[in-house]
């Protein structure tokens, strides 16, 4: 599931005008020169893999749970769904999340980027039918911002660690899975009284629906991937080190 995202993240990420990805046959871009925790100031074309051979193994693993599992789910529920709910559905539980995202915008120095997802949040909560509908961006023309604390560590100078592939997670670093932690504890569903089995209906909706709306992506990339191991490693880190980079430039100029 989390392979799919990763890779409509990197096409997020180049639709915002980011850099091109780079030639994933250039043997450079994976280049041994790194410390222990990946410390800024290397190479930030630099990948850490050390780990690879049990990341292959967790990355089959994914592979084969998309297309036996994830893909005939998502296939169905996008049949069943139309569209303008799963839209819905997606304003929602972005809605839900804004908090995480104000935080980590103060945190980062990114002041009128808060003060956007705040007045987003207060609009679409109430005008937007509990976030139902981005009225904010329909009727204010106010658009969304992301920030996430895997970013804000970023920001801040902290090295992005090793490269891991989760299982059903899929793939991350050190600081990324410390960042989903530390947002997870600072969400809003945390602190709503829900059963175990609440909790991961909600997760799952949420990303099954996410999927339906960024459908064969993942197929693509396997399709056109001499190594699509290696081309989702790329294409999460792509996007991983772009929002960083982007951000840390408007925050120099800010500061």
């Amino acid at each position: 599931m989390a392979c799919l995202l990763a890779v409509a993240g990197s096409a997020a990420a180049e639709e915002k005008g980011f850099s091109e990805p780079p030639d994933l046959l250039d043997e450079s871009y994976f280049a041994e020169d790194y410390d222990d925790f990946g410390v800024e100031g290397n190479s930030q074309l630099v990948i850490h893999d050390p780990l690879e051979p049990l990341n292959r193994l967790s990355f089959t693993f994914n592979d084969k749970l998309y297309f036996w599992v994830i893909q005939p789910i998502e296939t169905g529920y996008s049949y069943a769904v139309p569209v303008e709910f799963r839209q819905s559905f997606s304003n929602f539980f972005r809605n839900l999340a804004a908090p995480v995202r104000f935080a980590n915008t103060l945190l980062q120095g990114r002041f009128e980027d808060a003060g956007v997802v705040l007045s987003r949040f207060l609009i679409n909560s109430t005008a937007g039918v509990y976030g139902f509908v981005d009225a904010a961006a329909r009727e204010w023309d106010i658009a969304p911002q992301s920030a996430d604390l895997a970013q804000t560590l970023g920001v801040y100078g902290v090295g992005e660690g090793i490269y891991l592939c989760w299982p059903v997670f899929g793939p991350s670093n050190i600081r990324h899975s410390l960042g989903i932690a530390g947002d997870v504890f600072a969400g809003t569903t945390y602190y709503i009284d829900m059963t175990y089995a609440e909790t991961v209906a909600y997760y799952s909706i949420n990303r099954v629906n996410l999927l339906s709306l960024s459908a064969q992506r993942y197929e693509d990339l396997k399709r056109y991937s001499i190594d699509p191991y290696v081309s989702l490693r790329q294409a999460f880190y792509d996007y991983r080190r772009n929002i960083v980079e982007n951000n840390r430039s408007e925050d120099t100029a800010r500061w």
